[in-house]
């Protein structure tokens, strides 16, 4: 990886700087410097040769690979859970070109280093003709205004974007720098992939294990794995630390839980435990259970989580899990979310308490959610389709000439106040993205809709029967 010189390098995390350390430092000096690297960090994959799982990108004919031996690089978001090696696909991609890159961490960057390093990046691109590779970690951590100083310059192609995210870009990334980013769904690590990033570390005498001569018991591998849960970041750092605590080279059940009670002392609001309470509230609330959703609400209070970011999250459940069932739920959200604001902590936490209890108890559906993707993902498969001529406001005098609004039919003309007019772009004529549940006000809104269709229907036929008379 080139850096062109005097550029600014923001919040280079372990990856970066070791890449640039490995070419400045003599052998036998990188080597120490590597125990006191984290044995994940270490054995983070420099190539796609090297890296294990996410076979849907990776491959003969996939993606990641076709980018690469395309000698494409284009805009991306990766996006998946912890562990899932969404920042390591990006370090990689990075590598494979002679570009310069700067890497952001969204928790420390400011809008004015974003801003420093976009003007360098269009410096650089008229001097050398050459893009900026600019990855962020944890994107959905820039505000809009940050990640708005991204658009133009993506637009004009002086930066290649890279960010990684575990939230949904749908509801993270700004619309209009969404649409120029192609995103990458990573899953969680199979248990077969564990099992291969465990072994190779064990094995690896550079950057692993490989020197101690240690072996794994069976079970102790089992349950390195059901704690990994997909994330090899946690299987690596908890092998590490419990081939520490063993007392002989034989790693056993018991070496490797003396390990994880060490690991689960300490919550990380930033780090992996953060992302494991606040699935484990989202998963507890899409399941109805008001008691475990209230205690998992109760640790990460009492851990020091920001209030108003489960508020965020629980306006998004809200929309995401209850949808239409229960409307008056986001309406409880947001009502939540200014009390806590107008009275703070701790008085403020009761009503998101409060709003916690609601959204357990209340109806479950993500039609909503659901019917949404389905009609982007029209959006995205489709060119855009023209908007009807009848559709068209016709706000002057040659709009009108050349056929805009000519035969709208005006929905309150009529006596149940809609029409047989087709609404959707000829192409898609009949698409039916939104279907109701059957619980809470879902049964409500199904029964008015098929009255609607109903409606259209009669009236179809009877302007069909018109005309044929």
């Amino acid at each position: 990886m080139k850096i062109a010189s005097g550029r600014l390098l923001l919040s280079l995390d372990v990856f970066a700087l070791s890449a640039i350390m490995n070419s400045m430092t003599p052998k036998p000096e990188k080597e120490e410097k590597l125990n006191f690297t984290p044995l994940a960090e270490r054995m983070r994959p420099r190539s796609l040769e090297h890296f294990f799982g996410q076979d849907h990108l990776i491959g003969q004919g996939k993606i990641l690979t076709q980018l690469i031996e395309a000698d494409r690089l284009v805009s991306l978001i990766f996006w998946g859970p912890p562990g899932s090696g969404k920042t390591t696909l990006g370090h990689i991609l990075a590598l494979q070109y002679q570009f310069p890159c700067v890497f952001f961490s969204a928790v420390l960057s400011s809008i004015k280093e974003v801003k420093e390093v976009m003007v360098e990046a269009d410096s650089h691109k008229k001097l050398y003709g050459q893009p900026t590779i600019i990855f962020i970690d944890e994107i959905h951590r820039f505000n809009k205004a940050q990640q708005g100083a991204f658009l133009p310059y993506v637009e004009k192609g002086d930066i290649i974007l890279f960010g990684s995210t575990t939230e949904n870009p749908s509801f993270e990334v700004i619309a209009p720098l969404l649409s120029r980013m192609r995103v990458l769904v990573l899953n969680p690590l199979s248990e077969n992939t564990l099992i291969r990033i465990i072994k190779e570390a064990l094995k690896d005498k550079k950057r692993g294990l490989g020197n101690r001569n240690v072996k794994l018991e069976g079970l102790a591998l089992q349950m390195l794995i059901d704690y990994a849960n997909g994330d090899a970041r946690r299987a690596l750092n908890s092998l590490e630390i419990a081939v520490e605590v063993a007392k002989k080279n034989s790693i056993t059940k018991a070496d490797v839980k003396e390990a994880l009670q060490k690991r689960i002392l300490l919550y990380d609001k930033k780090g992996e435990e953060h992302f494991n309470l606040i699935s484990a509230l989202h998963k507890s609330l899409r399941n109805s259970d008001g008691d475990a959703a209230l205690y998992w609400f109760a640790r990460m209070i009492s851990a020091g989580e920001d209030p108003l970011y489960i508020a965020r999250r629980l306006v998004r459940f809200a929309t995401e899990d209850i949808g239409l069932a229960d409307p008056q739920a986001l309406a409880l959200a947001l009502d939540a979310k200014d009390s806590y604001d107008f009275l703070g902590s701790p008085e403020g936490e009761l009503a998101l308490a409060q709003a916690v209890i609601y959204m357990a108890s209340a109806p479950k559906s993500n039609r909503v959610y659901v019917a949404f993707n389905q009609a982007k993902k029209d959006v995205e498969s489709s060119p855009f389709e023209p908007v009807p001529l009848h559709l068209r406001n016709p706000s002057t005098k040659l709009m009108k000439d050349v056929g805009y609004g000519k035969d709208y039919s005006y929905a309150h003309n009529y006596e149940e106040s809609t029409t047989a007019m087709e609404t959707f772009p000829e192409r898609l004529k009949g698409r039916k993205y939104y279907n109701p549940g059957h619980l809470g006000l879902e049964k409500e809104i199904k029964k008015r809709i098929e009255w609607w269709e109903s409606v259209k229907a009669k009236q179809k036929k009877k302007n069909n029967t018109d005309k044929d008379t």
